[in-house]
């Protein structure tokens, strides 16, 4: 059986940073909700390549269809070699999603949810997009996502919030005290 652990926070909050920490710490795997969607937007015989870039340029979510597809199929080839616990990043974004995975694969065990202001989420991804290379890493598109973010994902926050299932981690401060207080706060869940 699979352990989950959603991670969310809004764009730039540090959720890929502190979930490649945390990989190496507690031994799980590490899936990239947002990763998954480009690797298979850059595949050449992707049927859904072309969609999933013009829903991510337009700081849109993509299909959940889709997005469970790959969460699954990553979830799966991981289990093929021995691990099973995940922390899924950046899913699910939506009400349908999180209801659709907990029904389609399996419950999440918690959320960790990586608090940050827009103003230093907004500097963080300005400053990687100097470097990334990623379509969405510009002022026009982030600006979007934080929209996205806050009328689409928070809504997932309070239900996990409500349900007792959801740690809130203050990711404003350095990643290594960020790191810190994540690892105390699951180990009860561990």
């Amino acid at each position: 059986m699979y352990k989950v652990i959603f991670v969310l926070g809004g764009p730039g909050a540090g959720k890929g940073t502190q979930c490649d920490r945390l990989t190496t710490k507690l031994g799980c795997a590490h899936i990239s909700a947002g990763d998954c969607l480009r690797e298979e937007q850059a595949r050449p015989d992707s049927n859904d390549g072309k969609l999933i870039k013009e829903y991510i340029t337009d700081g849109k979510i993509v299909p959940m269809e889709i997005t469970l597809r790959l969460l699954e199929a990553k979830m799966k080839s991981y289990s093929l070699q021995g691990i099973n616990t995940f922390l899924i990043d950046g899913f699910p974004r939506k009400m349908d999603q999180f209801e659709g995975f907990e029904k389609a694969i399996c419950p999440a065990t918690v959320a960790l949810f990586f608090y940050c202001g827009q103003e230093i989420m907004l500097a963080r991804l300005m400053n990687r997009g100097k470097t990334s290379g990623r379509d969405d890493d510009n002022v026009d598109s982030i600006k979007k996502r934080f929209v996205t973010f806050t009328e689409t994902s928070m809504p997932v926050v309070n239900a996990l919030k409500n349900d007792n299932r959801c740690i809130t981690i203050n990711a404003e401060q350095d990643p290594d005290s960020v790191f810190e207080n994540t690892v105390q706060a699951l180990q009860p869940y561990l």
